[in-house]
């Protein structure tokens, strides 16, 4: 309680954020360091909890050719099984004596037909086997046509191509101190016109259960022209903070998140993209600071960015 009272003496606790109050029935963190919020929905059916669409925009490219690979293949074992059930001798053309190698030229059939190549070696004949042709044919079509927005959607969509660092610092400032943290675009986009907003909160005990109090936190420098190096957002520890107080204990003891929006203007899309992370109270260190993560080259007029130093600190006394 005494805790709480040393913060409220000095910051307004700012209670638009979005995230409940009542820290018995909340989670382990607020937002991932992904920038995603840490929620699990349930009570509803899978199909209404989630967008296929958006689940195969935002999955890692290596899943997705994944799925659209085994998709593929799948799809043509199941076409296979059917013309093999069928009976291969509606595939004109198949001249295999054996089960198992009739039943993989039904399979390279089922591919013909499934992205409407067609070479001619193999053709159905027959009712069922043709009218099974056809809708394969069909479902080929529609199946590309929908792979090929998925691919598209993946290209074509907006990111905020940010880094953050792994770890906030308590680091030495003016005459006092203050909390740090870095990011850095990462690829040949241009980003301009960036905005940051740094918001804590706490775990704290009011009237005798927890409650999640919620703090924004003042930045030296929240807006920015362009984005092209670094940033390091700083928030000066002064009387006003809610982290005025705080020892190296407490960061290690006390629970509480640092949540992190940013919003800045992509160019090459020509609009505004969002980036979001969080830093759980251990994951601040304590007396420490960043290194340089640029310089200029000496043998040319360019700045060169290292974007692999940009978790590069050093501790340092306080």
């Amino acid at each position: 309680m005494a805790f709480l009272k040393r913060i409220s003496s000095r910051a307004k606790a700012d209670e638009n954020t979005g995230f409940g109050s009542n820290a018995s029935i909340y989670g382990a963190r607020f937002v991932n360091k992904d920038g995603n919020a840490n929620v699990r929905k349930v009570g509803i059916g899978i199909t209404e909890r989630i967008s296929w669409y958006h689940a195969m925009i935002d999955v890692p490219r290596w899943k997705f050719m994944f799925i659209i690979f085994a998709f593929y293949l799948i799809v043509n074992f199941i076409f296979a099984c059917i013309y093999f059930l069928l009976g291969v001798q509606h595939l004109q053309g198949i001249n295999a004596k054996t089960a198992v190698d009739q039943f993989g030229q039904a399979f390279f059939f089922s591919a013909q037909t499934f992205t409407t190549v067609g070479y001619g070696h193999i053709s159905p004949t027959g009712f069922m086997t043709s009218f099974v042709a056809s809708v394969e044919a069909l479902f080929g079509l529609l199946s590309f046509a929908i792979a090929t927005g998925l691919f598209y959607g993946r290209f074509s969509k907006p990111k905020a191509l940010i880094r953050f660092s792994d770890n906030a610092v308590i680091a030495p400032y003016k005459e006092g101190k203050a909390l740090m943290l870095r990011m850095t675009p990462y690829k040949n986009t241009n980003l301009m016109e960036a905005e940051a907003k740094a918001t804590i909160g706490l775990s704290l005990e009011e009237d005798g259960k927890k409650v999640n109090k919620f703090f924004s936190l003042d930045l030296e420098l929240d807006k920015i022209n362009m984005l092209t190096l670094s940033w390091t957002l700083v928030h000066p520890i002064t009387e006003n903070s809610p982290l005025y107080t705080f020892t190296e204990a407490d960061y290690k003891n006390q629970k509480g998140e640092i949540l992190i929006f940013v919003k800045v203007f992509d160019d090459m899309f020509s609009t505004t993209v969002v980036k979001r992370t969080s830093y759980t109270l251990r994951e601040v260190i304590y007396g420490a600071r960043f290194l340089p993560m640029f310089e200029a080259d000496r043998d040319s007029d360019e700045t060169i960015l290292y974007v692999d130093k940009l978790n590069a600190i050093e501790k340092i006394q306080l």
